[in-house]
């Protein structure tokens, strides 16, 4: 090809480019598409929406009883969400999830099938520690299950799992029984989209119960073998 026609190519290229009234940028410069993106910022803001409706939640004894919120930690970018059960002792005085025994355990799970969790985003059903780790009571999970679906909508994962009875009590309802549902993927509906999930049991759990653990490390190569066929970077 002659310089004339390379030069004839590219006009009509831009002119076809220009013809659907488009602005295009270009650049040599990798796209950043995690930070600095309106996307990121709206998120950003819809979580701290959510936040400051349960800081200003009333009537709640596991606020009254509880030194901090525990709202959320990792990457909100994420296309990963795990959903515990409650705050613990631990992750009361730090203000984040699975920060005590059971975070350690679930680090330890995590990086069995090499997964950070820094690159991940986690919750808890309820964001206050129940009075001497007690489950949350049915009336408190119903109550908490709203801010946590709309939690779940604005990060919008593309894999969702829930650790524990709480977590899955709290989108499937009591009568659901965990040691039938585990280790089976679902379709979640949430605010009219469907969210790929699968209950695991809680760490804190396996901590009581060592013989189980061979359940949720099925569990975790399930999880593992659906992040390959989705190609989700983590």
């Amino acid at each position: 090809m002659s310089l004339d026609e390379k030069n004839q190519n590219d006009n009509i290229h831009n002119e076809l480019i220009n013809s659907y009234e488009i602005e295009y940028f270009f650049s040599n410069k990798p796209i950043n598409r995690f930070q600095n993106s309106n996307e990121s910022a709206s998120k950003l803001d819809l979580l701290n929406v959510l936040k400051e409706k349960i800081l200003n939640i009333e009537n709640c004894e596991l606020k009254k009883n509880s030194k901090q919120i525990v709202f959320s930690d990792g990457n909100s970018n994420s296309e990963i969400m795990i959903v515990g059960e409650g705050p613990g002792q631990k992750e009361d005085e730090q203000g984040k999830p699975f920060v005590g025994d059971a975070g350690m355990l679930l680090n330890k799970m995590l990086e069995a099938i090499k997964i950070d969790r820094e690159k991940i985003y986690m919750t808890n059903v309820v964001n206050y520690r129940p009075p001497n780790n007690r489950k949350p009571e049915p009336s408190e999970i119903i109550r908490y299950s709203n801010y946590l679906r709309e939690h779940i909508s604005i990060i919008d994962p593309k894999i969702l799992i829930l650790m524990g009875s709480t977590a899955m009590e709290s989108l499937y309802g009591s009568k659901v029984k965990i040691s039938k549902e585990r280790g089976s993927w679902r379709e979640t509906i949430i605010n009219n989209k469907s969210y790929l999930t699968i209950i695991t049991f809680h760490p804190a759990y396996l901590l009581r119960q060592a013989d189980q653990k061979k359940y949720s490390w099925a569990d975790l190569k399930e999880i593992k073998k659906k992040i390959h066929e989705l190609n989700i970077k983590i």
